[in-house]
């Protein structure tokens, strides 16, 4: 027996806490199970928050909907989801992880189906703030039951599984929202999340143990969950409402409840977000980076494909099919990705997948009127998915390895809650700032000068993350062999 494997063995007995079984084995039929749950629940809620984009446009004729209640038909989704998920993450860690999970899913499907049901702008909006508050309590606990079933050595590796097999769904959301909204109807991209939803509760009953946090005493937060969701929720809605009387003041207080949270967390004796996390350096540095890069791929997808309608002249069917490549080399290295960097450490792929993305971006300037799509779309993208690949699942292991087990899900909530504000604030403010407001995507020259800026932009902040990690993980191990 190898000292990496004898180190894991030490911990089998507290593997999955709570419930007295050892850890899940790669390779193993459970293994696959809890696989297909994580990766089917976290999917579903990342699919739907792309492929609702693609069926704006039959929605509104359907429902008679402004422009305003289209972007609230979005926007009410990511409010709930960002304001909430760090708070689901400490549930999950005090009252089960599984459980929380399968309570998001439940009520994650239920949403859905009131949004395919829904007869005005008014009801889906509602329907869909109710649906981002499942989408809430899945996202962290799928990524937590990972980390918390499978022994040290192989949480890389799975992670890089759940990270490419989870980021099909997210490359998927345009071709298949363009397919459902001309073979049928809009009302089938909320249809399909309810079989889905059933399917994944009954393998997580059935196949997912149950871990939580076995050391926690009994405090609760209440103020400090309060804050977070009032702190979130207010920079959100800042966010969302940029350029609005409402946004400044908004701010503000958002802003006034986040600087309450951390003093509240300094404080209490049962934090939802233990400050000391942060005392890691890795897990400092992996989630300033987080902010740059998730920031920046959020503002490329947004550019990139309306870049391909308006200038390129692709349909929204083809343009969705364009970013295929991404889906698939995901899919195909992303596991032995993560493998890599269990075996050298983070610090090299969190530096490297940075800046080639930033140069497949870079790349992906020349989009425009006439663009060759094999030679001015595709070696952009292929360079963009190669980076890409290299970074999300050091990235994500990286994070989740820094903190105790006993705090997966905080951990996890943490991270996502920072990734979803990273993007939601590029999404905002780039367009603005680079010149684009009103209906200039009606205009191909217009678009296309500020799609040169923002993908320079983009380029730029990925390049950051890559020397940010290069700097700070410096002298830096792979955490989980430093434990071993």
């Amino acid at each position: 027996m190898t000292e990496t494997q004898a180190a894991a063995g030490d911990e089998l007995p507290r593997a999955c806490q709570g419930t007295g079984e050892p850890f899940v084995r790669p390779g193993t039929a459970a293994a696959r199970w809890l696989l297909a749950a994580a990766v089917l629940g976290s999917g579903m809620a990342m699919l739907d928050g792309t492929v609702v984009n693609v069926a704006l446009r039959s929605i509104g004729d359907d429902l008679d909907a402004t422009v305003s209640q289209l972007q609230w038909v979005v926007n009410a989704y990511l409010l709930t989801l960002a304001s909430l998920i760090l708070v689901a993450g400490a549930l999950g860690d005090r009252y089960g992880r599984r459980r929380v999970f399968v309570i998001g899913i439940a009520w994650f499907g239920v949403a859905s189906l009131l949004c395919a049901l829904a007869r005005s702008p008014e009801q889906l909006i509602a329907a869909r703030l109710v649906q981002g508050v499942g989408a809430a309590l899945l996202t962290p606990g799928s990524l937590a039951i990972i980390q918390g079933s499978f022994p040290p050595a192989d949480r890389g590796t799975m992670i890089g599984r759940w990270a490419g097999l989870g980021g099909i769904a997210a490359a998927i959301g345009p071709p298949l929202g363009g397919w459902v909204v001309e073979v049928a109807t809009w009302r089938w991209v909320f249809w399909f999340n309810v079989p889905i939803a059933v399917l994944v509760v009954l393998i997580s009953r059935r196949h997912v143990p149950e871990s939580r946090d076995t050391e926690s005493t009994g405090g609760r937060d209440v103020l400090g969950s309060v804050l977070a969701v009032a702190g979130l929720g207010g920079v959100t809605y800042a966010l969302i409402e940029s350029g609005t009387a409402a946004a400044v003041p908004l701010a503000v207080l958002g802003g006034l409840a986040l600087v309450g949270f951390l003093l509240t967390e300094a404080r209490t004796a049962h934090p939802v977000m233990p400050l000391h996390l942060f005392r890691s350096r890795v897990f400092s540095i992996a989630n300033a980076m987080t902010v740059l890069v998730y920031g920046a791929l959020g503002a490329v997808s947004f550019f990139l494909v309306l870049q391909l309608q308006v200038s390129a002249g692709y349909t929204p069917l083809e343009a969705g099919f364009a970013t295929l490549p991404t889906t698939l080399v995901m899919l195909l290295l992303s596991s032995r990705s993560g493998a890599l960097s269990a075996r050298i450490g983070p610090r090299t792929q969190m530096t490297v997948g940075p800046l080639g993305c930033a140069a497949g971006v870079f790349w992906l300037r020349e989009v425009g009127p006439g663009a060759d799509y094999v030679s001015d779309v595709l070696p952009g993208l292929l360079l963009y998915s190669l980076g890409l690949v290299a970074l999300v699942a050091p990235l994500t292991t990286s994070v989740m390895a820094a903190a105790p087990d006993r705090y997966a899900g905080v951990a996890s909530g943490i991270n996502n809650a920072v990734a979803r504000t990273g993007s939601l604030l590029a999404v905002a403010a780039l367009p603005p700032l680079v010149g684009l407001t009103g209906a200039d995507y009606e205009q191909p020259a217009v678009f296309t000068e500020g799609y040169l800026t923002a993908m320079t932009l983009c380029a730029a902040l990925m390049a950051l993350g890559g020397v940010i990690s290069f700097v700070g993980l410096a002298g830096t191990r792979d955490v989980a062999a430093a434990r071993r």
